[in-house]
């Protein structure tokens, strides 16, 4: 841990993916006068974040193993957070795999493995969340959809049918917390230039993990339950959704 002044009182924001060029750059912009929580593989090799977050004015930077596709471990791993920091504030779910589409067309392992990523483990953590948050009485939740799921292309159907999943599944738990406290931020981004998509070709109307973080935090302090990124993708897929089968078919990723 990197100590700073009193932490006791400070909120803690807790980064499921502690090495998600988003999920960081959301950290960075929460992090003065906050607490942060960097949860992912191999945590002991997460020093370069846990400087970045604390030049950037967090009272304390905590690394947590955390492995997301190990599901039996979730509740285990979030009692742990919870008995160290007291609270969980706000719960940014920033982990996930774009796949290799060629290869989960035929191999079923593979295929399976993005799905059980992108959506079960998600589903997994954000259960358990709303469960720990509901006895707090308040807390914040960032989820991370994708236009990829909002009308399923063939170009990356797997990921894209993982996505769609969780939208809904967040758009649901988003509803039934309503009223709660609890606010569930739903985020659909386009194509993202990052490490996630490199050496990708960059879809018309891309964003950077910066314009991400941007409009999440902006989402965070208005009370928003969804964002686009950016926002002229929510009229665009409007329209989209419009597409005869046999053009979308031929859709690029």
């Amino acid at each position: 841990m990197t100590a700073g002044a009193n932490t006791e009182d400070a909120e803690t924001v807790l980064l499921l993916g502690g090495r998600s060029e988003i999920g960081l750059e959301i950290a960075v912009r929460l992090a003065p006068g906050r607490r942060i929580v960097l949860a992912a593989r191999r945590s002991s090799d997460l020093e370069q974040q846990r400087t970045m977050l604390t030049d950037a004015g967090a009272l304390a930077v905590t690394a947590v193993e955390f492995d997301a596709d190990a599901t039996d471990t979730h509740a285990d791993f979030l009692a742990q957070v919870a008995r160290a920091h007291g609270r969980i504030d706000v719960a940014v779910l920033a982990f996930g795999i774009l796949g290799d589409q060629a290869r989960a067309e035929t191999d079923a392992a593979h295929a399976v493995a993005i799905v059980h990523t992108d959506y079960v483990a998600q589903v997994s953590i954000l259960t358990l969340l709303a469960e720990v948050m509901k006895r707090q009485g308040r807390g914040k939740i960032v989820v991370f959809s994708s236009v990829a799921g909002v009308r399923v292309r063939r170009a990356n159907y797997v990921y894209g049918s993982a996505k769609a999943g969780l939208d809904g599944f967040a758009s649901g738990l988003g509803d039934a917390l309503h009223g709660s406290g609890i606010q569930l931020l739903l985020v659909r981004p386009g194509f993202v230039i990052g490490s996630m998509t490199e050496g990708m070709k960059p879809a018309p109307m891309s964003s950077t993990p910066a314009q991400v973080a941007d409009a999440v935090v902006r989402g965070l302090q208005s009370g928003a339950t969804r964002v686009w990124v950016p926002r002229i993708l929510q009229p665009v897929f409007f329209m989209m959704r419009l597409l005869p089968q046999s053009i979308w078919r031929r859709m690029p990723r």
